[in-house]
């Protein structure tokens, strides 16, 4: 229970000293957004390595590189852990959101970081405001804004490599905008935390980014045919990390 808590005290703290920050990112983006962004994005993401580094997590990342750096990209990725998104957003290059669901965006603080950080906020009972929601995401993207979507929609709560059936409509940023995909492949997350709940535990985590694609590169058409090929390729990501843990 000592790591829980230690992760607790360190992410509330981080939140009440962040009130005066919100302030000067303000002031910041008045006259430079950008900088604004990207200086909202670093402090994200120390906090997240803070978190990954109080919870005892190990991280083996493998294709980083293969990550675009000139240009937007739409992470999909496999969910299982409350841990996936401090791994996955620890290690993006450069401005980049995540959907999260509607409830998300009622917790003070934590919501205002992350409206600075261009997230989305699904609410998952609301087609309309499904749809809205998408098509935020879609403009993210053309304004050069990455995107992590995890189209399960939900944390899956199989085994390792089990996945609840894709939402194509997670899809559409990619079909609208042309951008590249790229595949995160996770492997060990629920082991943090979900596993042992309330506890963490000290994990080896591997995380795989897959080399860049368009739908066009693919030669699908539709959605629905894009959507089962990311979730076959990560399978076999996945199964094939199995052994690095």
């Amino acid at each position: 229970m000592i790591r829980i808590a230690l992760v607790v005290i360190f992410v509330v703290t981080f939140l009440i000293l962040s009130i005066p920050v919100f302030l000067i990112e303000w002031i910041i983006g008045k006259f430079n957004p950008r900088l604004r962004d990207i200086s909202s994005l670093r402090i994200v993401q120390t906090a997240f390595k803070g978190v990954l580094l109080l919870s005892g997590t190990r991280l083996t990342v493998i294709g980083r590189e293969r990550i675009p750096r000139d240009k937007p990209v739409l992470y999909i990725g496999n969910h299982r852990s409350m841990f996936d998104i401090p791994v996955v957003y620890s290690l993006c290059p450069d401005l980049t959101g995540f959907m999260s669901k509607i409830e998300i965006a009622k917790v003070p603080l934590l919501s205002t970081w992350m409206r600075f950080l261009h997230c989305v906020f699904l609410n998952r009972g609301d087609k309309r405001a499904g749809i809205m929601s998408v098509n935020e995401s879609i403009n993210n993207v053309k304004n050069g804004v990455s995107m992590v979507i995890f189209p399960e929609g939900t944390r899956s709560k199989g085994e390792e490599g089990d996945m609840l059936e894709f939402k194509p409509g997670s899809f559409k940023v990619a079909q609208r905008t042309g951008c590249p995909v790229v595949l995160v492949a996770l492997n060990n997350t629920r082991a943090a935390f979900e596993a042992q709940f309330p506890k963490i535990r000290r994990t080896h985590i591997v995380v795989e980014f897959s080399e860049p694609f368009t739908m066009a590169d693919t030669g699908f058409t539709n959605i629905k045919d894009l959507s089962s090929h990311c979730q076959e390729q990560l399978r076999e990501m996945i199964a094939n990390n199995k052994t690095l843990v």
